[in-house]
């Protein structure tokens, strides 16, 4: 099941005690910034969670999967995210157990309850948080 910005809206709502209406506009005013950010070209880096940027692709050449033509794909602009380490840990730790030594996830182990660090670090304005290196690889596109 996916989280919509409506959910995010409710959980605003009901936690931080917000009513519907500012709950929503709080979403959008967040959600506006970061998108105004990106338009200049500028990374958004959100402590204990992880950066947003934009990265210029070169035009290259690839091929049709069904006819194994190639072709010309054009040179574009792509948005990139790039998890905090603390978020990475936070996620890995609550769901390591669930794995078997094939990698196959058994789902009917529950969650493991974790208070996650990425937000604490993020409610604490903490800027500690150790990011991978900044170079993008072609290998995450």
């Amino acid at each position: 099941m996916s989280m919509t910005k409506a959910d995010i809206v409710e959980r605003i709502y009901k936690e931080a005690g917000f009513s519907k209406k500012e709950a929503a506009e709080l979403v959008d005013l967040v959600f506006k910034v970061i998108k105004d950010t990106l338009a200049k070209g500028e990374k958004v880096k959100i402590s204990g969670f992880g950066n947003f940027s934009i990265r210029d692709k070169a035009t290259r050449v690839g091929r049709n999967p069904q006819t194994g033509t190639a072709m010309n794909i054009s040179a574009r602009r792509v948005l990139t995210f790039k998890p905090s380490q603390i978020l990475k840990e936070d996620i890995t730790d609550r769901y390591a157990h669930r794995l078997d030594e094939s990698g196959k996830e058994n789902t009917s182990l529950p969650v493991k309850d974790a208070k996650p660090r990425a937000l604490s670090s993020f409610l604490n304005n903490e800027d500690d948080t150790v990011y991978e290196d900044d170079q993008d690889d072609d290998d995450n596109e």
